[in-house]
């Protein structure tokens, strides 16, 4: 058992027997697609924690972060609808069912509250606001993606994760018959579709040990649609895979922000983000896991900078909503590049 609560409990029992059936884990850890270092060799604990400490003033918005407030309760019915929070979080409406993607409603990504602050603005949203989840996905146990105060806040219909996750969500309380955990290539039968859970080049976990849980990315096919959910993942050739198995994709929702010189396997520079699109043959790209929480060293506009620049280049479709505003698939596909107006 861990120190706190928000930290979560390790894989034990039946679920650990089952874990070790995975045929991606090995030597008593969860292995990636392909060798994979959390930190390059020369990039100690402490070096990085002194950059960390010493965090330029760009690393955060100069003003609040503009938002939209959006009732949530009343999306249009018709085509497909996904409403971004900031980061990884979002809320897709299609075929009358709500499925809510990691959602962190806390204001921090950390299992403190006085760590990783949501910028000034960012997070308008609340548990409160949310209509009835019938599917609640989380991609991976890190704090910025598993939020435990958010967790603990909501009712979902039934919640689809990585192999292992359900550790934590059991220990906090959730009934074992509400969860359904997913190794790489299994796949749940869905109203109207399917969920199969994909590979993804990252790592996990929440205390002391990593990678006793799966990280993994999915593909969402519903009601005619098809989504891919990336998560968090370094760059790599999974994604051609992935595309070439399930592609081509309405959407593909991908990471482009806490990249950084010291861990480039497990996070995408913006134009690996777009080369990861190219490969999983996607028509539309929505750029996350940016604009709310600093969790790396750059600028904090810089990755959605970058990531429309090589879109454009690559003659790849990118929608760039604020914090709130909905995206309608085959209607509003918000292209504005409104963090130029975030100064002081």
């Amino acid at each position: 058992m861990e120190l706190l609560p928000v930290m979560g409990k390790a894989p034990s029992g039946e679920r650990l027997e089952r874990i070790k059936r995975s045929p991606h884990y090995v030597d008593e850890k969860f292995q990636n697609p392909v060798p994979t270092t959390t930190l390059l060799k020369g990039a100690s604990f402490f070096k990085v924690l002194a950059q960390f400490l010493n965090k330029p003033k760009n690393t955060a918005p100069p003003a609040p972060m503009p938002s939209v407030r959006t009732d949530l309760r009343h999306l249009p019915d018709g085509p497909p609808v996904l409403v971004w929070f900031g980061h990884s979080s979002y809320l897709i409406k299609v075929g009358g069912k709500t499925i809510l993607v990691d959602p962190v409603f806390s204001g921090y990504a950390a299992p403190f509250s006085f760590f990783a602050r949501a910028f000034p603005g960012a997070n308008i949203y609340g548990v409160r606001d949310l209509p009835e989840i019938d599917m609640l996905v989380i991609t991976h146990d890190h704090y910025d993606h598993l939020d435990y105060k958010t967790i603990m806040q909501l009712k979902p219909g039934h919640i689809y994760t990585s192999l292992g996750v359900g550790s934590h969500l059991e220990y906090w309380g959730i009934g074992l018959h509400r969860i359904t955990e997913l190794d790489w290539g299994e796949q749940a039968t869905i109203d109207g579709g399917s969920l199969t859970a994909t590979s993804a080049r990252h790592f996990s976990g929440r205390g002391a040990g990593q990678a006793r849980t799966l990280w993994s990315s999915f593909v969402l096919k519903i009601h005619g649609y098809s989504f891919f959910l990336g998560g968090d993942s370094g760059y790599g050739a999974h994604f051609k895979t992935i595309g070439d198995q399930f592609g081509p994709f309405d959407l593909a929702v991908l990471e482009c922000g806490q990249y950084g010189q010291y861990w480039p396997d497990i996070h995408m520079t913006p134009e690996e983000t777009v080369s990861a699109a190219g490969d999983l043959r996607a028509k539309l790209l929505l750029p996350v896991h940016w604009g709310k929480f600093s969790l790396a060293l750059h600028p904090w506009d810089e990755p959605v900078r970058r990531v429309v620049a090589a879109a454009r280049a690559a003659d790849l479709a990118v929608t760039t909503p604020l914090i709130g505003e909905p995206v309608i698939l085959g209607g509003q596909l918000p292209k504005k590049e409104w963090w130029e107006a975030v100064v002081k």
